[in-house]
């Protein structure tokens, strides 16, 4: 059975799923040669194929270009949209394309997205946020919710089989979309490779003097969107500063989405803009500085189920502060202190209780290294493809090409 993955070329700006990809793509590379992954090739938008190929000379791989231009990119997202395109006015798409020169049996979309095909796929799910926090203006506003349940529900539905990376989130595909479980795989989010493979080190505190740091802080790298959650931090954060006299700054990192202006406003009104610092988007380096000198991540975000910066933190050494939030006690376990994201003031304990305890620092990093080396993007390249080969059986009763 031949399958081609498709890869989608995230860039760093886009966080989380720049990571995950570049980890899937790099374990792919890795395990070349091995049984697990023989048979497949890769898929990738034309704009980004050139690059893809020369990261691949010489490893066997082979790429394969989904050519699109504007007006086939426009009528794919009106397709996507709209069930009576779909039905009754179809025509091989780009995916399909290149999968067919690809000799390929099925498509694996490692990423998250919805893509047109008539292969048989198999897809990732990452959060269905705008099902469990609508109410948040990027999951809803401006039409958002209505495409994005639009193409959610064929897509999900028609996939072969999806993967999620804990049982709530197996429990959501059920409850919104009524997937049957036995469509539905459970494989852990790889911790990123980057930080485990920098691990837990002795870092000097004037490594940090070129970002404008100088005080000891909590660290949150999250884009500013409003569902990150800057604000109940910002307020909990404030609290410890004026209750508890905490000498210490809060470092955000991450892009402006559009409501960094909220969130220090908000800083302002509390009385400590200038304990809050903006660093915007970082180099990997630098925040891997970051992680390795914070007293904790304070990672209080409303969505999940499944989130990477507790994963890059337990790799790096840095306690974590983490929102209960569904699926937080599963992907985590007892190597965070858990707490209500809508409660500054069950934050701002946490956050106080990290900063005056060094022995439950101690502890919590502790298990989170054990707890961050259970899971590696080569163990999840392995599992998802033994998830798609296992499905051979019912492959074989037609060609692709019909």
């Amino acid at each position: 059975m031949r399958i081609a993955a498709y890869i989608a070329g995230y860039t760093p700006e886009a966080g989380g799923g720049y990571t995950f990809e570049s980890d899937v793509l790099d374990a792919l590379i890795g395990a070349v040669g091995e049984q697990p992954t023989s048979g497949i090739s890769l898929l990738c938008p034309q704009q980004h194929a050139a690059g893809l190929a020369a990261r691949l000379q010489g490893t066997g791989l082979e790429v394969f270009p989904v050519a699109m231009g504007p007006i086939g990119r426009r009528l794919e997202v009106l397709m996507s949209e709209a069930s009576v395109l779909r039905s009754h006015w179809r025509r091989p798409s780009a995916i399909d394309r290149a999968a067919r020169k690809a000799g390929a049996d099925m498509i694996w979309f490692p990423g998250a997205g919805v893509h047109l095909t008539d292969f048989p796929y198999v897809t990732v799910v990452w959060d269905l946020q705008h099902r469990a926090t609508p109410w948040f203006p990027e999951m809803s506003a401006s039409g958002v919710w209505d495409r994005r349940e639009v193409t959610h529900d064929w897509f999900l539905k028609r996939a072969t089989a999806v993967i999620v990376g804990t049982e709530a989130g197996r429990l959501e595909l059920e409850r919104y979309y009524q997937l049957a479980s036995g469509r539905v795989v459970i494989l852990p989010h790889p911790t990123p490779s980057f930080a485990l493979e920098a691990g837990i080190a002795v870092t000097k505190h004037d490594e940090l003097k070129h970002l404008g740091i100088s005080r000891p802080y909590f660290l949150y790298p999250a884009q500013f969107w409003p569902h990150k959650n800057h604000v109940n931090l910002v307020m909990a954060f404030a609290q410890i500063v004026r209750e508890r006299g905490i000498d210490a700054d809060l470092v955000l990192v991450g892009s402006d989405k559009g409501n960094r202006a909220h969130v220090l406003a908000a800083a302002s009104a509390a009385g400590i803009a200038e304990r809050v610092r903006c660093l915007g988007f970082v180099a990997r380096e630098d925040l891997i500085r970051l992680y390795r000198n914070a007293i904790a991540l304070a990672y209080v975000s409303w969505c999940g189920p499944e989130n990477l910066p507790p994963l890059e933190a337990f790799a790096l050494g840095c306690p974590v502060v983490a929102a209960r939030i569904p699926g937080a006690a599963e992907q985590l376990g007892d190597a965070a202190l858990l707490v209500d994201p809508g409660d500054p003031a069950a934050i701002a304990e946490g956050l106080a209780r990290l900063y005056g305890d060094a022995g439950i620092r101690a502890d919590l990093v502790a298990k989170g290294l054990a707890r961050a080396q259970r899971w590696t993007a080569r163990d999840y390249v392995q599992g998802a493809v033994a998830a798609l080969q296992a499905l051979e059986p019912i492959l074989r009763c037609w060609r692709s090409s019909q």
